[in-house]
Parts: structure tokens; sequence; C-alpha cells
């Protein structure tokens, strides 16, 4: 029986940011509708435990403007909308949501506060190198230089290296479908 890794979220008025925190996933698969439908499949961890998603987004999706990018941590993908508008909430059925389903708050904006927020971060980023991320800092690199640990090299820093190296080459599936 598969999993369902957290998922975060935000929107704008013209986009949704999805993520998909699923460290070293496995043979990620992508696949987005213009209908909104997504899902997601990936193995993880050190049993390849299987993961699945299958969410049914408020409303359509413009599938050849939306990027999706793998991560050492996360699949990260902006949603473009199809039609510009606020969503009451991400998925269309009504009720309750998901568990594994959660607001991202470092990325939320509230629909009147849209206009008056400067520029996100993650709105000026060019993805056409959709497995180049390292501009997100979001694999966790780029700590150097804040203290502790000392000049101390451990026995498994080689096997770290390679480890990060293989993770790094590694590509999504991505599939996409026309109406």
């Amino acid at each position: 029986m598969s999993r369902h890794p957290e998922v975060k979220w935000a929107q704008r008025s013209d986009k949704i940011y999805l993520t998909v925190e699923l460290p070293d996933a496995k043979n990620p698969k992508v696949k987005v509708e213009p209908e909104g439908k997504f899902t997601f499949s990936a193995t993880a961890g050190p049993d390849n435990t299987s993961y699945d998603l299958d969410l049914q987004l408020f409303d359509k999706i413009n599938v050849e403007e939306s990027k999706i990018s793998v991560g050492l941590r996360n699949v990260f993908c902006i949603l473009i909308k199809a039609e510009k508008k606020w969503w009451k909430r991400l998925l269309l059925a009504d009720g309750k949501q998901p568990p594994f389903l959660k607001a991202d708050w470092d990325k939320w904006v509230d629909e009147d506060e849209e206009n008056e927020v400067p520029s996100n971060k993650f709105d000026n980023f060019d993805l056409g190198s959709m497995n180049d991320f390292s501009d997100f800092n979001m694999g966790g690199g780029g700590m150097e230089g804040l203290g502790g640990g000392g000049d101390e090299s451990d026995s498994d820093d080689e096997d770290a290296e390679i480890s990060t190296k293989e993770n790094t080459e590694s590509k999504v599936d991505v599939e996409e479908q026309k109406a």
C-alpha cells in the first residue's frame, strides 16, 4: 500500500505553488492535466516505500506554462492557472482537506495583499533548466560558514559527496496531456 507525501501549497491570482515534500525521491513521475488533475508517484526511504498523490484541483491549469522541478528534498511545481482568479481552496472537493495537505506559509499571500507585497522570489526564476534548483536553496546546501563542526573530517564525508552528486543528476518524468 502506498503512502501520501506531505504537500504544501500557496496561490496567487495567476498561479499555484505546490511543493511535494519527499526527500531523496526515486523515479518521480508527475502528470498535470488541463482539467486540473495532478498526479505524483515515487519511491523513497531505505525500504523504497511507494508514495502516490491524485489531486483534483479546484480549476483548470495551463499545462504548457507550468513548471515542475525535482530537488533533493522535494518536488516543486509552479502551476499556472488557466483563468486568472483566486481559488476558494486547492481541491475541487468541498469539505475537510486531507491531513497531508498544508498551507505553505513561507509563500502565502492573502488576496487583498497580492499587489502590496514585493515580487516574490519564486516568480523571478527562469525555470527553463528544470533540474537545476540550486537557486531556490531547497536542498539544504549553502549553509557553509554557519559555525559548528569545525574542520574535523568525518569518515563518511566521501559517501555523502557521491550520494549528493547522484541525487543532483536525477531527472523527473513529466507527462502532459492536452485536451
